[in-house]
C-alpha cells in the first residue's frame, strides 16, 4: 500500500475519525475492537470480534465506514468486515462465498436470526408464501423455481428470504442473499474496476439464492442483464432462485422481456395487509415475554390503529416500549393516541432532511432556503427524490416542506433526479448511500 502504510495504520486512522462521526456508545460497542487486516484488489478487510458486530456495521455504518476510508485512501474501496479468527467470513448476507463447499462450507452465510420460519406469523393474509417458501427450503430447484414473492413494503418478505437462507443453510447447501440494491453497487464497482466476470462468477456455487427488491433495478439496463445471466446460470444448474419485489412481474416495467417471462414462469405469490387478528398475534409474540393483562389491552389498540405494515406496527411497538420506559410513565389508550398520531411521518421527514443536507455539508435550513448554486441545488433535488419515493409525500406536501415551493418547482426536482439517476452511476451510488445513512438514523431511533 505504499507510502499509505499497512492496512492496520490506515484502519487506525480511519477510527480516529469515525470515532468523531459517531456516538461514544456507538463507537465502544462497535468498532473499538476492530482491526484492519488487509487491502487487496480494493477489498478492505476489517476484522471484529464477532458475527453479530459484523452484522451490524455492516448494515448499519457500510456507508460512513467507506467513505471515511476512501477520503483516507484516496482511492475508491469496498469493504468487508470478518470476524477475529481471519476466516473471510461474510459480513453481511449479501456476502459471498467464493470457495465452494456444502456442508461446513455452508454454515459460513449468516441470516437474520430473528427471521425463522419459526417465528414467522402465519395467516390467510401470507398462507400461500409460507408454504412456498418452506417448499423450496427443504427441496432447493425441485419445484416452484424461481419463486416470485410481491407485496407492498413491511410485509415479510425479507422475513421468508431469511429463513429459507437459515433452512437452507442447516440442510448443508449454500444459500447467499443479497438486496438488489447491495447487487447494483458491487456491478457498478466491478465495472469500474473491469471485474465483472469475476463479480458474477462469485455466485456460481450458490444453491439458493435469495435477491430482494428486484424492482430496484427498474430501467438500470447494464445491471439488469448482469443479474439476468446469473438468474440464467443458476437455474440451468437447476439452483433455486427466491426473488421479492414490491409488485407483480407483469407490473413491473423491466427492460428485459426475456426476465419477466422467466419471473412469471415459477410460482408467483402475493403476501396480503394482515387482518386485525394476524396484526394482534404479531404484536403478542413480540411482547411475549413482558405480556400482562395491561399489555394486552395496549396490543389490542395498536393492531387496530396500525393496520397495514407489519414493519410499522412492530416499529410502534419499540416506539411506544420505549416511551414508556424512558419517561417512567405507563402507556393507556389516551397516550397511545397522541403518541402514534402522525408521529412517524413528521419524525419521517425532518430526518430525512437532516441526512439529506449531512451528506451534502449543509444544514437543513439551507435545504429550505433561496440558494440556488448547484451544490445546494443538488441536495434539494435529491431530498425531493427521497420525500416523493420513500416518504410517499404528495407533491404539495413537499412544496411546504421546502420552503413553500410551487408544484412545478418540486415536479421538476424530482423528475430531474429520477431521470438522471440511470444515466450517471456516481448519483446512483450517492443515492444509495443516502439511503443506507437514512435506514441507519431510523434504525437508531427506534432502538431508543
Amino acid at each position: 500500500m505504499g507510502k499509505l502504510g499497512s492496512a492496520q495504520d490506515i484502519w487506525k486512522r480511519a477510527l480516529g475519525e469515525l470515532q468523531i462521526r459517531v456516538s461514544k456508545a456507538n463507537y465502544a460497542t462497535w468498532l473499538s475492537n476492530s482491526q484492519g487486516l488487509s487491502c487487496q484488489d480494493n477489498i478492505f478487510v476489517i476484522s471484529v470480534p464477532n458475527i453479530f458486530v459484523a452484522e451490524w456495521l455492516s448494515k448499519r455504518l457500510y456507508p460512513l465506514v467507506r467513505k471515511t476510508l476512501v477520503d483516507i485512501m484516496d482511492t475508491d474501496v469496498d469493504i468487508q468486515f470478518v470476524v477475529h479468527n481471519h476466516e473471510l467470513l461474510p459480513a453481511s448476507p449479501s456476502s459471498s462465498q467464493t470457495d465452494g463447499g456444502t456442508s461446513s462450507k455452508a454454515t459460513q452465510y449468516r441470516f437474520n436470526p430473528r427471521y425463522t420460519f419459526d417465528n414467522f406469523v402465519v395467516s390467510d393474509s401470507n398462507r400461500l408464501a409460507y408454504a412456498a417458501a418452506v417448499e423450496v427450503a427443504e427441496n432447493p430447484g425441485s419445484s416452484y423455481n424461481p419463486l416470485f414473492i410481491h407485496s407492498s413494503t413491511g410485509q415479510g418478505k425479507t422475513h421468508l428470504l431469511h429463513a429459507i437462507g437459515h433452512l437452507t443453510t442447516h440442510n448443508g447447501l449454500q444459500a447467499a442473499y443479497t438486496t438488489a440494491e447491495q447487487f447494483a453497487r458491487e456491478f457498478i464497482l466491478a465495472v469500474r474496476e473491469n471485474q465483472v466476470d469475476k463479480f458474477r462468477s462469485k455466485f456460481g456455487n450458490i444453491h439458493v439464492l435469495l435477491f430482494d427488491d428486484v424492482h430496484f433495478l427498474v430501467d438500470k439496463k447494464q445491471t439488469l442483464q448482469c443479474f439476468f445471466q446469473t438468474f440464467k446460470e443458476l437455474y440451468g444448474n437447476n439452483h433455486q432462485l427466491v426473488i421479492t419485489a414490491d409488485s407483480a412481474p407483469e407490473d413491473l416495467s423491466l427492460t428485459s422481456n426475456n426476465l419477466k417471462s422467466r419471473l412469471e414462469g415459477g410460482l408467483v405469490v402475493d403476501i396480503q395487509p394482515p387482518d386485525f387478528e394476524t396484526r394482534l398475534n404479531i404484536l403478542r409474540t413480540k411482547a411475549e415475554p413482558a405480556m400482562t393483562p395491561e399489555i394486552e389491552e395496549v396490543l389490542h389498540i395498536v393492531a387496530e390503529k396500525v393496520r397495514d405494515n407489519v414493519r410499522q406496527l412492530e416499529g410502534a411497538l419499540v416506539y411506544l416500549t420505549a416511551h414508556a420506559k424512558l419517561s417512567g410513565t405507563n402507556i393507556t389508550p389516551q397516550t397511545i393516541n397522541k403518541l402514534l398520531t402522525n408521529t412517524n411521518h413528521k419524525h419521517d421527514t425532518s430526518l430525512l432532511l437532516h441526512v439529506v443536507a449531512d451528506y451534502f455539508n449543509l444544514s437543513a435550513e439551507e435545504l429550505i432556503s433561496k440558494k440556488r448554486d448547484r451544490k445546494t441545488a443538488l441536495a434539494r433535488h435529491v431530498a425531493i427524490y427521497f420525500m416523493r419515493e420513500e416518504n410517499n409525500c404528495s407533491l404539495s406536501e413537499i412544496g411546504k416542506e421546502l420552503g413553500s415551493r410551487n408544484h412545478a418547482t418540486i415536479l421538476h426536482g424530482y423528475e430531474k433526479i429520477a431521470s438522471e439517476l440511470n444515466i450517471h452511476p456516481n448519483l446512483s451510488n450517492q443515492i444509495l448511500e443516502i439511503k443506507e445513512k437514512i435506514n441507519f438514523q431510523k434504525g437508531c431511533r427506534e432502538a431508543h
